[in-house]
């Protein structure tokens, strides 16, 4: 198993953000967690990644105990993580945010004769390849349109040479077009390279178009675990989606 979550709980002041969460995820495999708003989904994440400390519970990774480790030692042991907002550096052309993340990756150090532009040239196009954004690459990130700034962030994200990735809503305020486009790149990097997958989404046509299984939390807990047509037609599913949308 490459991810495993243990009964994790994570408690703020007596409020309850998880509540004894277990979840698998395969190598290989397109996961998802989905969820109303405040189910828990972000703060899991965090969890998963180092960002806070359960409560309880254990995080494992490779079988490799990492509850509570530095992100960026997590990092470095092969999870990728993009956040609900964009975290680009927005001054930065889009060359250089993902340069200064291979180089974090490869950790080069610099070389006062050697020209920072000029280092790890190959493997920024390469990753700029890899998500469409060479046409892009001296443009100032903060001045690209939504779609292309996500674009970007999964470049940097895969940087770091991750083995799974993990999507807080990828999808989120993009227009129906921007959403295809995104989905598409996601699907086809995370084949070619192998990548695992663990995803939160809102894009129920984005949901059942792309995962392998879904998790569903509400309140905090697991309300239902499967197959996308298993959850599809759970009643407590069912009844919780509409209970929300009505």
């Amino acid at each position: 198993m490459l991810l495993r979550v243990e009964n994790v709980t994570m408690s703020f002041d007596g409020f309850i953000a998880t509540n004894n969460v277990s979840l698998n995820v395969e190598k290989g495999q397109m996961a998802c967690i989905i969820g109303p708003n405040g189910a828990g989904k972000s703060t899991l994440f965090n969890l998963i990644t180092g960002h806070l400390t359960p409560t309880e519970g254990k995080v494992f990774f490779h079988d490799q105990d990492i509850t509570g480790k530095a992100p960026h030692t997590i990092c470095q042991l092969g999870m990728g993580r993009s956040f609900q907002r964009t975290n680009i550096f927005p001054r930065l052309t889009v060359f250089e945010n993902v340069q200064v993340a291979v180089l974090a990756h490869t950790r080069k150090t610099l070389n006062f004769l050697t020209p920072t532009k000029n280092m790890v040239q190959a493997e920024t196009y390469a990753l700029l390849e890899d998500v469409g954004l060479v046409d892009q690459a001296n443009s100032v990130s903060g001045t690209l349109s939504y779609g292309f700034q996500k674009q970007l962030e999964l470049g940097i994200t895969l940087a770091s040479d991750p083995e799974i990735l993990l999507l807080d809503e990828p999808t989120a305020g993009m227009s129906p077009q921007e959403t295809t486009n995104s989905i598409t790149l996601i699907e086809r990097i995370s084949r070619e390279r192998g990548l695992t997958l663990l995803f939160t989404e809102h894009d129920m046509d984005v949901v059942f178009s792309v995962a392998e299984k879904i998790t569903v939390l509400h309140q905090g807990a697991v309300l239902a675990e499967g197959t996308p047509e298993h959850v599809k037609n759970d009643p407590d599913v069912q009844r919780i989606y509409l209970g929300e949308a009505a």
